[in-house]
């Protein structure tokens, strides 16, 4: 028998609901960076762009890892609609996660493997 917070997560999956926050403009950003950096609370940040198969492939899991990990913080930013903060962050592959912590990279998945996105989110929250 699962948990309340479980069936919640499960429930939040089935509806299409996310708990990925979507950033759609540099401004938006800034603010959703200065606010998160002055914690150390993880932020994983899925580099993706809309024409790219292997991002679409790993966004269900993405969107999972979410509601299942709710003491991080999870975004996603198309590539192509704010092509700013890639290049801030040195992006040269589509999907990219970067793992944030106290206002720091901790970790950098290149592509779409789903196992080390979620062991690594599972070190940092437990460290």
């Amino acid at each position: 028998m699962g948990s309340f917070f479980s069936s919640q997560a499960a429930y939040a999956a089935e509806e299409g609901v996310s708990a990925v926050i979507a950033i759609h403009s540099v401004g938006e950003w800034t603010q959703n960076w200065e606010s998160h950096s002055q914690t150390n609370k993880l932020m994983v940040i899925d580099f993706s762009a809309s024409w790219c198969g292997p991002c679409r492939f790993v966004e269900p899991a993405f969107k999972a890892m979410a509601s299942q990990y709710s003491d991080a913080v999870f975004v996603k930013i198309d590539v192509d609609e704010i092509p700013e903060v890639s290049k801030q962050w040195k992006v040269q592959a589509m999907p990219t996660f970067v793992l944030a912590k106290g206002g720091q990279e901790v970790g950098r998945i290149v592509g779409a493997k789903k196992d080390e996105l979620e062991r690594r989110i599972q070190e940092q929250i437990n460290t």
